[in-house]
Formats: structure tokens, sequence, C-alpha cells
């Protein structure tokens, strides 16, 4: 099994590495290669997104991903940035279908911004369309319109895209509680009524399935106010990125949410969600349980591996029963630790 290995920027490079020594202690067959990406990629190639590097995205088996960004290349032509990385992989690689989790851990109900009795118990996953939208649709840029200017984007889904993402969200109900909630905003967006015909045409494929559907500003407001009547969520592009955002937060840190984003044959990219966050870059400070738990998902979706998947995510139910916490999940009375012990502690519950 070869593994692509993308530290990028910040404090992708600490939490990698940490993943790197849980993986290899399970003592399977995986090769790691190791190459730039974003503000690392441009300052060794000057692209965020080297041929070199996407060649090696494209020959291996999945990929490991750390975070891109850095306050300064926000200088730099759009696409130089390093943010344009993470979207180069995703169209260059056809990752269409991002799945992210959000799982409260009964030791850290306390560190949620709702009241536990809220939190206690919720297991959600966000389905999210990784490839079209808004993000990725044409025509889209700055032009003069009447001596002022204007900025315009294209908001596009096609029948196809939609079909691929929805079949995604129910195979992955079925594999749960069988419930699956379509969030759109049908009720002012052309391409969120094409979206919820679509969702109700597949949903005669999988009548096991109990299919609803929610406006996405009544979904933001739920999911702060009753998250746990959730199961799976699946929605567009650009919904999914702030939706799946807000309900990290209700899990205690984002810095505890891990992801997979996968094209049709099941290669992934798999990434914690939090950014580079550059402030804490180097303190040695940052939470590698996403990173870790992001492996984990890289195991079972992607190189076939559920046992070694199900004894990285066991190793870190452990360490929290065990009362280790990093900075952004610790409360009082529990072990405060940084990066390096924090990734200790996994190895010593594995």
């Amino acid at each position: 099994m070869n593994v692509a290995v993308l530290p990028g920027d910040g404090i992708g490079q600490e939490i990698i590495a940490q993943a790197l020594r849980v993986l290899k202690k399970l003592d399977l067959k995986i090769q790691f290669h190791e190459a730039p990406v974003g503000g690392a990629g441009y300052a060794a190639h000057g692209d965020p997104l080297p041929e070199q590097t996407l060649a090696l995205a494209r020959s291996a088996d999945a990929i490991l991903f750390g975070a891109v960004g850095d306050p300064k290349y926000d200088s730099l032509p759009r696409a130089k940035r390093p943010e344009q990385a993470i979207l180069g992989l995703r169209k260059a690689l056809g990752l269409f279908a991002n799945l992210r989790p959000a799982l409260v851990y009964p030791e850290l109900a306390g560190a949620s911004s709702l009241k536990s009795e809220v939190v206690a118990g919720l297991d959600l996953l966000i389905v999210r369309e990784l490839t079209g939208d808004i993000y990725f649709g044409q025509p889209r840029g700055v032009r003069q319109v009447d001596g002022v200017k204007e900025g315009f984007d294209t908001m596009r889904y096609s029948e196809p895209e939609i079909r691929r993402i929805a079949r995604v969200g129910f195979e992955a109900a079925r594999k749960r509680s069988k419930k699956l909630c379509s969030v759109d905003k049908a009720n002012v967006l052309e391409t969120s009524q094409l979206w919820r015909e679509i969702l109700i045409e597949e949903s005669k494929n999988f009548d096991d399935i109990e299919l609803s559907h929610m406006y996405v500003d009544n979904c933001a407001i739920q999911l702060g106010r009753n998250p746990r009547q959730f199961d799976v969520i699946v929605t567009g592009n650009l919904f999914g990125d702030i939706l799946s955002d807000e309900a990290s937060m209700l899990t205690g840190s984002i810095g505890m949410l891990p992801s997979a984003s996968l094209d049709a044959n099941g290669k992934g990219l798999y990434e914690p969600i939090h950014g580079t966050a550059p402030d804490i870059a180097g303190r040695g400070i940052a939470n590698p349980l996403a990173t870790i738990l992001s492996a984990a998902m890289m195991l079972r979706y992607s190189l076939q591996q559920a046992q070694a998947a199900e004894r990285l995510e066991a190793a870190v139910r452990k360490v929290l029963r065990d009362g280790f916490r990093t900075a952004d999940i610790h409360t009082l009375g529990m072990r405060k630790v940084g990066t390096q012990e924090m990734g200790d502690a996994v190895l010593q519950a594995l």
C-alpha cells in the first residue's frame, strides 16, 4: 500500500508526524512518500500544487493531508495561494464525496459550546458534494460594469453530479440509522430545486431510507438547537462547507474532527477539518487527534484495513478516558499535554 503524505503548512507538519508514528506502530505493509504542498509547495517549486506532488497523489492508494494556508502568501495571485492546492487535488483526482463525522465522545460532552445534555450521544455524518457548486462553477471573475467593479460566481449543478452524491448519502444512511436529511435552499435557488427533485427520484431506489428535506438556514439553527435529530446530512459544496464547520463546534473542538474525500472507486484524501493555525504553529500544542482519526478513516475506506482502523479509534477513546487533553479540549482536573505527548499516549494505548 502506497500513501502520499502531504503535511502542508502551519501545524500540518506537527500533526502529520504524530499520525505517521501511530500508523507505523500498527506494522502494516504501507510505504509513505512525502511531498510539499500549499505554501511549502510554492516555496519549493513556485506552485501550491507542484507537478511532482500531483503525480505522487495520482499514483498513491490514498493521500494523508495536513493543512494548507499561510498569511505571508496572502498577497500572491489567487492561483498561487496555498489554498488552491486542496481545490486542485479535489478536481484533479475527482474527489467528489466529502464525509465529515461529528461525534461527541462522552468524556468531551462538557467541552462543547452547547449544554452537555444537548450534545451528549451526538453521532452525525455530513456528506458534502465537493467538486461542483459555486466553488467550481463558470463563469466567474471580477469585471467593470458601467465603471463599477462587480464580482460574480456561478452556482451550478448537473443531474449526474447530484445523483452520485445522493447515492453516497443514501448508502451511508443505510449503514447507520436509515435517516437521510437533504439540505438545500429550494425556496430561492434553481440549483436547489433541481437538487431536491433528483433526491426525491433517487429515494425510490432506497425505499428503506427515510428521506427528509430542510432549508440550509433552518438546518444551521437546528444544529445548535437539537443536533441529535440528525443522522446523515447530504448537501452541496457551499452549504456543506459551512454546516460541517458549525457541527465541529458541537463536539468541543475543531481539533477532534477527521474527514475523508473520496472518488468513485474509494480512493481518498484524508485530512483534519481544521486549518493551519499559524498562531500556534511550532509551539507543540496542536491537537493531533483529528489527524489520527483521519488516518483511521484512510485505513477503513481506501486501504481496506477495518480492524486496524478500529484499533486506532479505540486508542483515541482510551486516551480521552484516561484524561489526556490538549489545550483546545482541556478542562479542570484533566491532564494537559502537548502534541508529542498526545501522540505518545495514543501509542501507549495501542
